[in-house]
This record gives structure tokens, sequence and C-alpha cells, in this order.
């Protein structure tokens, strides 16, 4: 083949006109072409012949070639002949993840919804035995068709000449850094994007929820269990696209639905565990009924003189079951009491209606040190009622703080005694062990304890067996979560219920 067949105009395999150059880079030219013999636009991916991976690509893509998941980029070609080798595929146009972030993070259920779809391609794909290895925004594609499409798979990671001793892993990171990246408008990859990076906290990735307000806990855990391979609220890490589809598998999905004209992956997709802080998964939509088809509602119908004589039977039982139950409501209501004369209305208890107080001020609290703990300006975060902000306390070489105290904690003064009715926190996701104390004084020997709970995280209530007042609440760590190697306490969020009048 003669090399003016990859210049504009030029023609491989008789068939696929190159029209226009998308980029190049290392050897490797992106086009634009025309499938000559079925007249419609294609993507065509030249090598250079001195281009070291030419084997590998052409591999990879003939493996590619053989799934069907719709939603994963279609390869029509792949040869090396002449000297020239090539890969042929669909052409996609629509909305990068790149380009739907770049004005702000999506709604939480489309960001889940999306990264959903690509999880179970993903998914299917390994079942195959091919990964993906280069999950980026500018491979998550909204098509014009309103469907999901990924591009890449195994070719994009032999042209860049990666390799994985765990790819399942890889690409469930991979998968988590999409989820990421749609909820927050941060990318939290080493590869370089158009967007802004990750924000970290002493090093590490904040999560979704200390970006954004508003991202539901289950989706923040189901993001930090793929993307930082951790556990989360009891649950194991996401070390498989299968299991991140899993994850994410009641979320509501794009609408017209991407894959509903297909079968199913060949993965078992079942739902996430409930989430105790934000509320379960919120369900995916039932599927509209089926059409019956006409052939089955013929054979439904009651057919000549005993199908009729079959209608006017079940019609006279009806009748008669209508008559009855109305005499029998006739005497019931015929036997009960007179209703009592307005004179004489009955008792009714009415339960008294709680409302939320908040607290005038918070403070880090040491009752053996120099009573305070954390930094000064930041227990006003855990009161502000956001929860992506947060308060914690000093960071611990063990979870007992090396024995030499009881407890720190957080102490709120709500201004004036307040009756408190429950107390609802919000904490990290490491199990930590806290008690509630109330009082009239900041003294710890004047708190009293009211309420604990050991081994929680997430969104935890603590609730006295009775109101109890006082002007001054103690959340109290008795035993610190782990935190990066060590232990720390958490509070991104504080609610105090009051059971007075609002």
């Amino acid at each position: 083949m003669s090399a003016p067949a990859v210049e504009p105009g030029g023609r491989l395999a008789d068939r696929f006109r190159l029209e226009d150059r998308v980029s190049e880079s290392g050897g490797a030219t992106l086009w634009k072409a025309i499938d000559e013999v079925l007249a419609r636009p294609v993507c065509v991916l030249t090598l250079a012949p001195d281009f070291e991976r030419v084997n590998e690509v052409v591999t990879a893509a003939r493996g590619a070639s053989r799934l069907t998941d719709p939603r994963l980029t279609q390869v029509f070609d792949a040869a090396e002949e002449d000297g020239q080798a090539y890969v042929v595929s669909e052409w996609v146009t629509g909305e990068t993840l790149t380009d739907m972030v770049s004005a702000g993070p999506l709604a939480p259920e489309r960001a889940a919804a999306l990264v959903a779809e690509a999880a179970e391609a993903v998914a299917h794909a390994h079942e195959s035995g091919l990964s993906h290895l280069c999950l980026t925004p500018d491979r998550l594609i909204w098509t014009a068709g309103n469907t999901v499409k990924l591009l890449g798979l195994a070719v994009d990671a032999s042209l860049s000449d990666i390799e994985s001793e765990d790819p399942a892993r890889d690409d469930a990171v991979g998968l988590g850094r999409l989820l990421y990246t749609a909820l927050t408008g941060h990318w939290p990859g080493d590869v370089e994007v158009d967007l802004p990076p990750a924000p970290t906290d002493d090093g590490k990735i904040c999560t979704p929820r200390q970006v954004r307000a508003g991202v539901p806990g289950f989706l923040d855990a189901i993001t930090c269990r793929a993307l930082l391979q951790e556990p989360r609220r009891g649950l194991p890490a996401l070390a498989t696209p299968a299991d991140v589809a899993e994850a994410l598998a009641e979320v509501p999905r794009p609408s017209p639905v991407p894959v509903s004209a297909m079968p199913p992956p060949a993965v078992s997709l079942r739902s996430e565990a409930p989430d105790s802080v934000d509320s379960a998964n919120p369900p995916r939509p039932p599927l509209p009924p089926s059409p019956v088809p006409s052939t089955m509602v013929a054979q439904r119908r009651p057919r000549g003189v005993m199908g009729r004589a079959l209608v006017t039977v079940v019609i006279a039982l009806v009748i008669a079951a209508v008559g009855i139950g109305a005499w029998t409501l006739g005497q019931s209501l015929g036997r009960q009491q007179p209703a009592a004369s307005p004179s004489t209305p009955a008792k009714q208890t009415q339960a008294p209606k709680i409302v939320t107080v908040k607290p005038v001020s918070a403070r880090g609290f040491d009752p053996h040190g120099d009573h305070s703990e954390g930094r000064p300006d930041t227990p006003r975060l855990a009161i502000d009622g956001k929860p992506s902000t947060e308060w914690h306390t000093e960071t611990y070489e063990s979870a007992d703080f090396g024995r030499l105290k009881d407890g720190v904690g957080l102490l709120l003064d709500m201004g004036k005694e307040t009756s408190v009715s429950d107390l609802v926190l919000t904490l990290g996701d490491s199990p930590a062990s806290i008690e509630l104390r109330i009082g009239d004084s900041g003294d710890l020997n004047s708190l009293k304890k009211v309420a604990k709970q050991e081994n929680v995280a997430g969104t935890v209530t603590l609730t006295p067996e009775k109101a109890t007042s006082g002007q001054y609440v103690l959340i109290w760590f008795t035993r610190l979560p782990a935190f990066d190697g060590k232990f720390r306490g958490t509070i991104y969020n504080v609610v105090v219920h009051s059971p007075e009048s609002a």
C-alpha cells in the first residue's frame, strides 16, 4: 500500500476514505473517514511503519471487535497489510464527561447512572478477558443518540504500552475516578486532563462529600470504595468492575435506557446494602408493562355460549356479594354507640412537637489537657448544617489515647437550658465509640452521661431514655476511629432535637 493512502483523500482496504486528521501522537494518527461501501462515517487509527507496538494494538483491536456490548465502541476492522496497520471503529459524536462537568458537577443521580453504564460495560469486557486501564473523562461519552459510549477499550492501553498485574482492580479504580469526577467536577487521577485536580487534606484526596455539598452518603461511600480501595460503612472495597456495577445496580438510569434492547451483561448484579446515612439507594424506576400480544388476548376471552354463561354467573355473584356487604355494614353501624356530645369531647393525647435547636457555639473539649481539642477555628464547621465540612480531634497513635486520658470531644453551648430528645451525628466511615453527656456546666464532672454507642460510623442517633435538660451538650469520644494509619475522631454534622414547642 502506497504512502499517499494515509493522507487526506487516501483509501484503506479499497473502502475507507480518509477525510480529516483528528489527532496525531507518537506515530499513531486518528482520522475521521468514510466507509464508502456502507456510506457512513467511521473512525480510523493508522500506525506508522516504525511504531513499536503495531502487533499489540492490532491484536487488542481484534479482541475488542468480538464484544457486542453497545456501550463499547464497536471495532469494524483491524489489519496490518502492505506495511500499513490500521484500526477502523465506529464514529461517535456527543459530549465527553469532561464537557459535561466543565460548567459544574452533574446531579448525583445522573453522575451515578452514567458510571453505572460504564461499569457494566467494562465488567462485560473483563468477562471476555479484556480490560481498559486508561479510563479518563474523555473516554466516557453521552452520545447524540442519548446513550452511553465508552471509547478505547484495550486499544488505548496497547497504544500507551500500559500493562497491569491486577487489571480488574485498576479498572475499578478508574471507574471510581470517573464517578468522583462526575460528582465533583474534579479529576483525582495522575494523567493530565482538562479539569481541576481533586483537592486534598493532609495529602489524602478529599471525599466527594467534602468537596461538594449534597452528595448522597451511599454514593460517597461507593466512590471511596472504588477510588481509594478502602472499606466504608462496613462494606469492603470494590475490587473489580463487576463490584462497581453491582454497587450501582439500583441507580436509576438515563432516559432512554441505553441497554433496554440488549440482553443483560454476563455479570450478576445485586443492590448495594441499605444506606444508613442518606436512606437506601434510590430504586430503579420500574419498567413499563409489556404489551400483551393479541393472540394471548384472544385466548383469554370467553368464547361461545359457555363463555357468556360464565360471565352471567360471575356478575350475579358480584351483585349478591355487594348486597350482603352493604347489609352487614348497616347492621354494624346501627350497633355502634352514639358519638360523644360536643360538651364531652374525647380526651386526646398530643405528642410534643419535635424541633431542631441550633447550638450557640461549639469548641473542642479535652478536660485533661488545656480544655481544647483540635484546631480552634473548626468546631463551628460541625454545626454549620453542611455535611461537606467537618471538625476533627487531634491525631493519636492509638484508639484509646495511649491510655493517658478517658476521652476527648466536642462541647456544644445551647445558650440556655434546653431539653434534648436526641442528637443526630454524621461521623466518619471508621467505627468509633461515643457518649452523649448533658449538663448545666461545661465541666466534665457536671455533665451527665445519658446515651452511648459503640463501634458506630456514618449517621448515628444518640437518644436518652427520657428527655434531658441542660445548657451544655458534650459529644464524647471514648474510643477513636482509625484514620490514615493513626486514630482521629471526625464529626461532619450535628443536629440537636428538642421536644419543645416551636
